[in-house]
């Protein structure tokens, strides 16, 4: 950490030279609130990851206000920018280049139009070779942003969802729901359900749609080393989108969501069975369902931040990757 830090170089999320500037010697409670000070920019040339919020709740089933989250985990994030993601031995930061896009403008007086934007951002962003790792919204978000990353692939995603809840109950085609998406990605073929599975479900659902399912009890009778050979055994080399919906959590360490459920993990658990996932090809990322209202202590958020931070140390170990 430099002891005299440049006073002509403040606020790194407008001044950062490029996208891997250390950031390490500026105060983290000051300047612009972006993903762990990385700097703000809708020029994608050179960047490998765009972070992305998407602040949208429109069908969140109890307690509103996640469109919040994208804003509460950037803040929070300003707690972890100040030295390299612990415990992985490399830096993130330096190892891709990492910008924060802003947020997807959500079409509000036009709510069935929202899904459109979501992936035509989406679809932007990869379209320039670039990864999206978006910060939600409601758990529905997922579903326009694996459409636009299958598209582009051109094949099914396996996916990995770390979640209280399956989302594949069915609906109506035009139904927007976060509770119905992942029923439509199977039978939309978006998601290969024979390679996607779902941990810490802590929910009833009497048609899983052929995806494997973790539920908590599972996870915490077995371990985390059993967890994550079963996720590993499922995607295999597939590409793969790994979604955290942070009511995953149990709510003693998240309590600030939208549909909290009791005997979840333990922050501790989560973070384990990510860094046990390093090598998988993941193309796809999103954290989701953060609702700061309901978190006065900011643990939620703090939470979603520190997961989306793993999730990009999981995409720079990816084959081919920069820490491969």
């Amino acid at each position: 950490m430099t002891d005299t830090p440049d006073p002509h170089r403040r606020d790194y999320a407008f001044l950062a030279p490029d996208a891997k500037a250390v950031t390490h010697d500026e105060p983290m409670w000051s300047g612009a609130l972006s993903f762990c000070r990385r700097r703000y920019g809708r020029d994608l040339a050179g960047a490998d990851v765009a972070v992305v919020g998407v602040p949208y709740d429109q069908s969140v089933t109890n307690r509103p206000g996640t469109r919040f989250g994208p804003r509460a985990v950037r803040a929070a994030s300003s707690q972890l920018g100040w030295s390299r993601a612990w415990p992985s031995s490399f830096d993130p930061f330096e190892a891709l280049d990492v910008i924060d896009w802003g947020d997807v403008l959500i079409p509000h007086g036009h709510p069935t139009e929202a899904p459109g934007a979501i992936e035509a951002a989406m679809a932007h962003i990869l379209a320039a070779g670039v990864t999206p790792l978006a910060i939600g919204g409601d758990h529905f978000t997922t579903y326009p942003a694996m459409k636009a990353l299958a598209a582009r692939l051109g094949q099914p995603l396996a996916m990995v969802q770390f979640d209280a809840h399956t989302d594949t109950w069915e609906a109506p085609a035009d139904w927007i729901d976060h509770g119905t998406m992942f029923a439509r990605g199977v039978s939309e073929g978006v998601i290969d359900a024979s390679k996607s599975i779902q941990v810490g479900i802590r929910t009833t659902n009497d048609d899983p749609m052929g995806i494997e399912i973790w539920d908590a009890i599972k996870c915490h009778e077995q371990g985390v080393a059993a967890t994550v050979a079963a996720i590993r055994a499922r995607v295999g080399d597939a590409p793969v989108y790994l979604t955290f919906d942070i009511d995953c959590l149990d709510p003693a360490f998240a309590p600030g969501t939208g549909t909290p459920v009791c005997g979840g993990l333990a922050s501790w658990q989560a973070l384990a069975m990510l860094r046990g996932l390093a090598g998988l090809d993941v193309r796809g990322m999103d954290v989701v369902e953060v609702s700061p209202a309901y978190d006065v202590g900011e643990i939620t958020a703090l939470a979603g931040a520190t997961i989306a931070l793993q999730l990009l140390c999981l995409h720079a170990q990816r084959p081919g990757g920069p820490a491969a």
